[in-house]
C-alpha cells in the first residue's frame, strides 16, 4: 500500500527527533536517513511543509546553461542515447549543473504540464537545501550514484517520483554535473531501479570520458587498464600530462586509485595493509599517496617520461605493460601525444592580443569571451563587464585598453562607489574656478576629460546616483562633457568600459538605474566566471607563482578551495605564501588559513536586489556594525551608506542598540 503524505511526514519527523537511526525509518537505506537528518538540521527544512518544485525563470536558467555550454554540447549525444533506452518505460532524462539546476531535458512533451509541475523539467532546482532528499540533491551531497524511490524523498510532494542519478566529474576531480532519469510514478519496488542505476552510471562515465578528451585535447593522454583486452576500448584510468610530464588532469577512477586515501582490505580481497588499483592488490603497507595533479610521470611509474613514445599505438596492447612506482603493480598503458597545432589555430592565437590572451589559462568559457572581445578592441562599442567581487573586472578592462589602438593614451579608472556623492559630479565632469563652495580656485579638468583619447573605466557603475546618470548618458551619446559652472561643452574622445557586481537589470526594474543608460553601456556584455567555476585554476596558480614552486600537498589545498574572493584572494594567498616559503618552494605550512565558508553566499543574503528590508535585517544582525555588513556584501562603507539612505534606513541611537542586544 502506498505511503500517504501524512504517514511520510510522521516518519521523517521521527528521524528529525531521534536521529538517522530512528526505528520508524528502518525500511530506508542509511544514505536516505542521513539525508533526511541533514535536511532538518543543516538545511532547516520543515517536513510538514509540502512545496512544489522550484522552476527558475528563463533568464536565470540561461545563465546556468551559459556556464555549462561546453559540457552541454559534449553531453547531448549521451543524453539522447540514454533516452532512447528508457523512454519507452516512462522515464525522462535530466542533466543538472553542480548546483542542482536542470540545464537539459529529454522527455515526452505530451506530459509537459505534469512534468513541469513535478519539477522534471528545464530550470527545476533540485538542490538538497531547496528540494530536500532527492536524486540530484543527495547525489550532489554524497558525490555518489543512487536511487531515491517514492517515499525516500524528504518532501511529501515528491513521494510519487522515482529518481536515479549519477555524478559527472571534471578532470580536476570536481563535480561538474548530475545525470538523472526519473519517472512521474512507479508501482515497482526500489530494486526494479537497479538496471536504471547501471545505465545512468555508464552514461555518466561516457560523458566524463568525452569531456576529459575534449578538455585535454592539446595534452598527452594516458589510457590505463588492468586488462590489456580493454585498454583501447574502455580504459579504467585516464591521465592528462603537460609537455613536461606533469599531471594536469585525471578521471574520477584515476583520482580514487592513485591519489585517494589508502584502503585497508580484509581477507580474502587482500591482506591487511594492502591497497588496490583496478582490483589488483598493491603489495606492502598502504601508502598515503600525495595529490595527483602536479605529480610527475616518474612519480607514478617506473619509467622516465622521455620513454613515453614506447607506448604510442605502435605495438599490441598486451606488450605495453608499465610498472607502477615502487614496483607495486603492472598496468597496461596507451599514450596519445598532443596533436600538431593546426595553422588556423595558431593564426587565431596570434589574432588575440597578448594582454587579452593572458587573462585565461585555458578555461573554455573565458577563452570564448576573450576571442569575442579581441574583435571589438578597436571599435567604439561600450563594454559592460559583470562578475563577482575579485573576479578580475578591472584587469579585463586594462587588457582591452592595452590591446587597442588607444594604449598610448590614458586609462582612467573611476570607482563610482568610492567617491563621496557630493563630489562625484565635479570629479567626473570637472569644474570651473569658484563654481561652487569649496571649489578649487584653479578649477579641475575632471576624470572624463583626463581620459580623452583613451579609455574611461567606470567601476561599480550601479552605485552612480540617478541624477548623474543622465549627465553620463549625454557624455556617451554626444561625446562631450560639460564641467560644473561651464556653459560650453568640451568634446572628448573616449572608449567607455563599465563594470559592476550588482544586477543592473534588477536595479533598472526597481527604478534605481536608467534603462537608457543601461542599454548604452551594454554595447557588449562580458560575464566573467568566478574562479571556482573556471577549469584553468591549476594553470592560473602556476602562472601567478612567479617562478616559485608548490609541493603537491599545497597545490591540492589550493585546488580544493572555493575561492570566494576569486582572483584577488588567490593573488593575496600566493603573495603571502611566497613571502614565507623557504628556497622558493611553497609548502602546506606556508599557506594562510583558507576559510571554508563561502563569503559570496553571505553577501547574497543581503544583496542589493533583496531590498531595504534585507539590508535592515543584516544591519540589525550585526548590531549596526556598518563596516562588518559592508565587508560581507563586498562593498565600500560609502556605498552601503548610500543604500541605507535610498532605503530610508537610519541607524538607531545607543539605547535602541542596547534594546536590540537584549532582545537577542
Amino acid at each position: 500500500m502506498p505511503t500517504t503524505p501524512h504517514q511520510h511526514i510522521a516518519t521523517v519527523m521521527q528521524v528529525a527527533a531521534d536521529g538517522a537511526g530512528a526505528q520508524a525509518a528502518a525500511g530506508h537505506e542509511q544514505v536516505i536517513r542521513d539525508s533526511w537528518h541533514r535536511c532538518v538540521h543543516e538545511h532547516r527544512l520543515d517536513p510538514t511543509r509540502m512545496q512544489e518544485a522550484v522552476i527558475l525563470p528563463q533568464a536565470r536558467l540561461r545563465e546556468h546553461q551559459d556556464q555549462m555550454e561546453a559540457l552541454l554540447q559534449i553531453a547531448r549525444h549521451g543524453l539522447e542515447a540514454l533516452y532512447s533506452k528508457v523512454a519507452g518505460l516512462g522515464y525522462v532524462v535530466l542533466l543538472t549543473d553542480a548546483r542542482g539546476v536542470t540545464v537539459d531535458f529529454l522527455g515526452d512533451l505530451v506530459f509537459e504540464p505534469s512534468l513541469r509541475k513535478a519539477g522534471l523539467y528545464l530550470g527545476a532546482d533540485w538542490s538538497e537545501q531547496h528540494a530536500g532528499t532527492c536524486g540530484v540533491g543527495t547525489c550532489i551531497s554524497t558525490g555518489e550514484a543512487l536511487t531515491v524511490h517514492l517515499d525516500d524523498h524528504f518532501d511529501a510532494t515528491h513521494i510519487p517520483l522515482t529518481c536515479t542519478t549519477a555524478p559527472v566529474y571534471d578532470s580536476a576531480g570536481e563535480l561538474s554535473a548530475v545525470l538523472d532519469i526519473s519517472q512521474l510514478s512507479s508501482s515497482q519496488p526500489k530494486s526494479s531501479q537497479h538496471l536504471a542505476l547501471q545505465l545512468v552510471k555508464m552514461t555518466a562515465h561516457d560523458i566524463e570520458h568525452a569531456a576529459f578528451l575534449h578538455r585535454h585535447r592539446h595534452d598527452w593522454i594516458l589510457r590505463l587498464s588492468a586488462a590489456p583486452q580493454f585498454l583501447d576500448v574502455q580504459p579504467e584510468y585516464l591521465l592528462a600530462l603537460d609537455a613536461n610530464g606533469r599531471v594536469v588532469g585525471h578521471n574520477r577512477r584515476a583520482q580514487q586509485a592513485f591519489a585517494g586515501p589508502p584502503q585497508e582490505r580484509p581477507h580474502p580481497l587482500g591482506g591487511p595493509g594492502e591497497a588496490r588499483v583496478g582490483g589488483h592488490v598493491l603489495q606492502g603497507r598502504a601508502v598515503h599517496a600525495p595529490p595527483l595533479v602536479g605529480r610527475s610521470f616518474e612519480a607514478l611509474f617506473e619509467l622516465p617520461f622521455s620513454q613515453i613514445g614506447r607506448f604510442v599505438l605502435t605495438q599490441p596492447s598486451d606488450q605495453r605493460a608499465v610498472m607502477l612506482a615502487g614496483g607495486r603493480q603492472l598496468l597496461f598503458l596507451s599514450a596519445v601525444p598532443p596533436p600538431p597545432r593546426p595553422v588556423a589555430a595558431a593564426q587565431r592565437e596570434r589574432a588575440v592580443p597578448a594582454p587579452l590572451a593572458a587573462l585565461s589559462a585555458g578555461d573554455a568559457a573565458l577563452d570564448r569571451q576573450v576571442e569575442r572581445v579581441a574583435r571589438l578592441v578597436n571599435t567604439p562599442i561600450s563594454l559592460l563587464i559583470t562578475g563577482e567581487t575579485g573576479s578580475g573586472k578591472e584587469f579585463f578592462a586594462k587588457a582591452v585598453h592595452s590591446s587597442s589602438e588607444r594604449r598610448a593614451r590614458p586609462f582612467v579608472a573611476v570607482n563610482c562607489a568610492a567617491i563621496p556623492e557630493h563630489l562625484i559630479e565635479s570629479e567626473l565632469f570637472g569644474h570651473l574656478p569658484g563654481s561652487f563652495s569649496g571649489a578649487s580656485p584653479k578649477g579641475k579638468r575632471g576624470l572624463i576629460a583626463e581620459a580623452d583619447g583613451g579609455t574611461l573605466f567606470l567601476d561599480e557603475i550601479g552605485d552612480m546616483p540617478l541624477a548623474l546618470q543622465a549627465r553620463l548618458l549625454r557624455v556617451l551619446s554626444e561625446r562631450e562633457v560639460l564641467p560644473v559652472g561651464a556653459t560650453k561643452p568640451v568634446p572628448v574622445n573616449i572608449r567607455v568600459i563599465a563594470a559592476t557586481h550588482a544586477p543592473l537589470e534588477q536595479l533598472v526594474l526597481a527604478g534605481r538605474f536608467r534603462d537608457d543608460l543601461y542599454y548604452r553601456l551594454k554595447g557588449a556584455h562580458i560575464q566573467l566566471p568566478p574562479l571556482r567555476e573556471r577549469s584553468d585554476l591549476g594553470a592560473m596558480i602556476t602562472r601567478l607563482l612567479g617562478g616559485r614552486s608548490l609541493t603537491p600537498a599545497a597545490l591540492q589545498r589550493l585546488l580544493a578551495h572555493r575561492w570566494p574572493g576569486n582572483l584577488r584572494e588567490l593573488r593575496n594567498v600566493l603573495d603571502y605564501a611566497g613571502s614565507l616559503c623557504a628556497d622558493g618552494a611553497i609548502d602546506l605550512d606556508d599557506l594562510p588559513e583558507l576559510q571554508a565558508g563561502r563569503l559570496e553566499v553571505r553577501a547574497a543574503e543581503v544583496a542589493p536586489d533583496d531590498g531595504p528590508e534585507a539590508l535592515l535585517q543584516a544591519l540589525r544582525s550585526a548590531h549596526w556594525n556598518v563596516s562588518a555588513v559592508a565587508r560581507q556584501m563586498g562593498l565600500s562603507r560609502m556605498t552601503l551608506y548610500r543604500r541605507m539612505k535610498r532605503g530610508g534606513i537610519v541607524a538607531p541611537n545607543r539605547q535602541d542598540d542596547i534594546d536590540s542586544r537584549r532582545a537577542h
